[in-house]
């Protein structure tokens, strides 16, 4: 079976699903996207090394684990989503030490949380991502949109249809900037990473 790498897109939040997140992984060679819901614990963890300007003043596991691997010279080479059932995703972290080569089964979200720390590569077999993969088409009425945007506009309404999606940031946009980015070193030193995402996005939109 062929592989098809995959990047990550981003992370959608739901407030309404006791906490889920859907994670959005993109065909890195085609249209398709591959939705996984995560958890919160893991959502942050992605998130966190996906937003550079946002340190944990204490390592994170997925840190931890990095911090460890490195320490006894274990990489992560890659990581394989090899099965999907019941629309539960399974994935492997292929490792190396001392040139042997090693596959440890992990949870989707943990594999690619380590993923992003080790600079690993992500894939998934094709067969699976012609069963779980989807197609978004352009929204004809967003064309004076840029496509940057319109992908993002995409993405929500494909995590609307997955969970019902209901984001805090609506209480962010009377704050100004300098307000923001208090808030924003308040919630990181606080490790409410869920909410010092919300304000880096909309940092963001600002900037």
């Amino acid at each position: 079976m062929s592989l098809v790498r995959l990047n990550i897109k981003g992370i959608s939040y739901s407030q309404t699903q006791n906490g889920a997140y859907a994670l959005i992984l993109n065909e890195v060679d085609g249209d398709r996207k591959l939705p996984i819901v995560i958890g919160a614990f893991e959502a942050q963890s992605i998130a966190i090394a996906l937003e550079k300007e946002i340190s944990p003043p204490r390592p994170l596991t997925h840190d931890l684990f990095k911090n460890f691997a490195d320490r006894f010279d274990i990489v992560v080479k890659q990581v394989i989503i090899h099965k999907l059932v019941d629309g539960v995703f399974y994935s492997s972290l292929i490792c190396e030490r001392d040139k042997i080569e090693e596959i440890i089964d992990a949870r989707t979200s943990d594999a690619i949380a380590l993923a992003l720390r080790f600079q690993a590569p992500i894939f998934t077999y094709k067969n699976i991502l012609d069963k779980a993969g989807i197609y978004l088409k352009v929204n004809p009425k967003k064309e004076d949109e840029n496509e940057e945007n319109q992908d993002s506009i995409l993405m929500d309404d494909l995590v609307s249809s997955e969970l019902e999606t209901d984001s805090p940031s609506e209480s962010f946009k009377e704050k100004t900037l300098e307000e923001l980015h208090q808030l924003l070193e308040e919630a990181v030193n606080d490790e409410d990473y869920e909410k010092a995402a919300h304000i880096r996005d909309e940092i963001s939109k600002r900037g």
